[in-house]
């Protein structure tokens, strides 16, 4: 990076750079990825800092130097979305086996999860291509966050979901938002392929994570995480994996921040993966050799995902942090849940797999106990109620921390007894 020079998409794979308003989502040279790449920002590092720090508004258009510069005020897509809270629970450090931890809750954004953070960059820069319809495959959050931002912009919304494997939550925000959704008979990997057909040949704009603008935002939930710890970095952030988008995300913030002077040492990045869907997992078990691809299945449907679209952004996130990919099963994440609801923070079943990773590393001794670690909370309970209700009412025999409803007749004495412990 250099400065002074423009922004650019340039192509990860061969290297070829085409202009900020280009419209396309893969290199026409090779194929590959795009990302952009920012000049080095003037003013340095301590300039960037207080700017940021005297700004309010938007999580993510607060960083708008090294997200995306040259749009203007006026053309900006903002809910506002970011700001989501640092929050520690003693009892969560307790649980995890570890006494310096932190939760990112990305929950608490406008339409529930961080997808909010990537799509109003995303639908912004839709608005700035005078882009007629904007387009993803979900298994939930995205295809929520994009019909909120692309209502509020006045453009049409197609959302793809796998039929009968979307929480019902996520599936009448995209209904209630006003996109036009798409049940697909087949997987999310099925949807991702028909809606990238549908962006070649029909003109929709794509919202997925391979979109270079998506990972702009994203970035932030690390700018503002290292806010939030005066820029002082933790030893290690854990996140949930499943299409890879925020993995490598947080491996180019972490790469710029470094670059530009914000912070001096990276800290490492823990991905966790669901193990019935975990093939970046089982790909960095093999020091990444081969591209790996899984039939998905797991209770946490927003890491659902068998062929992850940012495979190879995300290696390199992996690797230039020098992390680690594991994977938990099904168990472990509600176990992780049901901690983290009880502790009055609460999240979706994908985003426990974040403590779920770390509590497993802790264990094994990779993640030593006076570390400091960030855990990366995806999505708002809120987001798969039946999740909740399946594990609290239902469950047989009833898990640990369940916390069933009693029953009893209108009488003082009897809510007196329910009282009793």
């Amino acid at each position: 990076m250099t400065a002074g020079t423009a922004l650019a998409q340039t192509c990860e794979a061969c290297g070829a750079t085409y202009p900020e308003l280009a419209a396309m989502l893969q290199c026409p040279a090779c194929g590959g990825l795009l990302e952009l790449r920012h000049p080095v920002p003037s003013g340095g590092a301590a300039a960037l800092k207080t700017t940021w720090q005297a700004r309010t508004g938007s999580g993510v258009w607060r960083f708008q130097e090294v997200v995306l510069p040259t749009v203007s005020a006026s053309d900006i897509i903002s809910h506002p979305e970011g700001n989501t809270p640092l929050l520690s629970r003693p009892a969560l450090a307790e649980w995890a086996g570890i006494h310096g931890l932190h939760c990112k809750h990305e929950g608490h954004n406008p339409t529930g999860s961080f997808k909010d953070r990537g799509m109003t960059v995303a639908v912004t820069q839709a608005r700035r291509l005078g882009a007629t319809a904007v387009a993803c495959a979900s298994t939930g959050n995205t295809a929520a966050s994009l019909a909120a931002y692309a209502a509020q912009a006045g453009i049409p919304a197609l959302v793809l979901m796998p039929e009968g494997k979307v929480a019902e939550g996520k599936l009448a925000q995209s209904i209630a938002y006003g996109a036009r959704v798409v049940q697909v008979e087949g997987d999310f990997d099925d949807c991702l392929r028909l809606v990238g057909q549908a962006a070649r040949e029909l003109g929709v704009y794509l919202a997925n994570s391979v979109n270079p603008f998506r990972l702009e935002g994203q970035k932030t939930i690390i700018l503002e995480m290292l806010q939030q710890l005066d820029w002082e970095p933790p030893d290690w952030i854990a996140v949930p994996a499943g299409n890879l988008g925020n993995t490598a995300a947080f491996g180019k913030a972490l790469e710029e921040a470094r670059a530009w002077g914000l912070i001096d040492r990276l800290p490492r990045l823990l991905a966790v993966q669901a193990a019935g869907a975990s093939p970046f997992a089982q790909a960095f078990a093999a020091d990444f050799r081969e591209r790996i691809s899984v039939q998905a299945e797991t209770i946490a449907t927003a890491i659902r995902i068998g062929a992850p679209a940012s495979w190879d952004r995300a290696v390199r996130a992996i690797r230039l942090t020098e992390g680690i990919v594991t994977a938990v099963s099904d168990a472990e994440i509600l176990e992780a849940k049901a901690h983290i609801d009880a502790a009055g923070v609460g999240c979706e079943p994908a985003s426990a797999a974040s403590l779920a990773g770390v509590r497993r590393l802790v264990r094994a001794g990779m993640i030593g106990p006076d570390d400091r670690v960030v855990a990366v909370l995806t999505g708002h309970l809120l987001k798969d109620p039946g999740i909740v209700l399946d594990y609290h009412l239902h469950a047989a025999p009833p898990p640990p921390l369940a916390n069933r409803p009693v029953r009893i007749p209108a009488t003082l004495q009897a809510l007196e007894r329910a009282m009793q412990p």
